[in-house]
């Protein structure tokens, strides 16, 4: 298993980014929260979880140990492949996710494309005993953007490329995507102008919303 991958980040996608490490670019798939944190040309340091198919590798990059851990819990569940399992993590974070799963917040779990009520009611079966109670606190491991005392990093892809690019990869259409955008940006423009960053995730969670949840 590659645990980790530390480079110079190459260039950065909606859905992804080149991690050159060795004179080798890895393509690593990330949630746009995780792509938040990057930045073309710095350093960075992603917690991955490789997965081997018959006709594919492919490896997934998280900010920090804590995503990956929940990521590889949540693909122990009938039905939840790595695809499904990120779509998760892109719309949740790791401690929503434990909350919705603890508490049995179904609407939270259905706001995940890809996953109905029986879906998120297999869901909540199966992982409540293993993903366990928010954590509530920082996780140590992997050095991420989120870190403690450290500010986030702009992304090459500004939060509408990665809100947009989100949508896309969870299956809405490119219209419909559009349509979300419309919804959010007074949000995003609002946080612009006090010179802080759009926060990707939460306004992906309010674009998800604003289409009525899952596909």
């Amino acid at each position: 298993m590659i645990a980790f991958v530390p480079g110079q980040v190459a260039t950065i996608s909606p859905e992804a980014a080149v991690v050159e490490v060795g004179g080798v670019g890895l393509l690593v798939q990330c949630t746009p929260g995780t792509l938040a944190g990057l930045r073309v040309g710095e350093a960075a340091k992603l917690a991955t979880a490789l997965v081997v198919r018959e006709d594919s590798l492919t490896l997934y990059g998280f900010a920090d140990d804590d995503e990956r851990l929940v990521f590889e819990l949540l693909q122990t569940a009938s039905g939840v492949g790595p695809r499904l399992a990120q779509a998760m993590l892109a719309v949740h974070s790791p401690d929503a996710l434990r909350r919705a799963v603890s508490s049995e917040d179904l609407g939270a779990l259905t706001l995940v494309p890809g996953i109905g009520r029986k879906g998120a009611q297999r869901i909540v079966l199966e992982l409540k005993d293993r993903l366990g109670p928010p954590l509530g606190k920082a996780v140590t491991g992997i050095p991420s953007a989120r870190a403690a005392g450290r500010p986030p990093v702009t992304a090459a892809f500004g939060w509408r490329e990665q809100v947009h690019g989100a949508l896309i990869g969870l299956g809405w259409t490119a219209r419909e995507a559009d349509e979300a955008l419309v919804v959010v940006s007074p949000d995003a423009e609002e946080t612009l102008a006090t010179g802080s960053e759009p926060n990707v995730p939460a306004l992906l969670r309010s674009a998800l919303r604003s289409l009525g949840g899952p596909r």
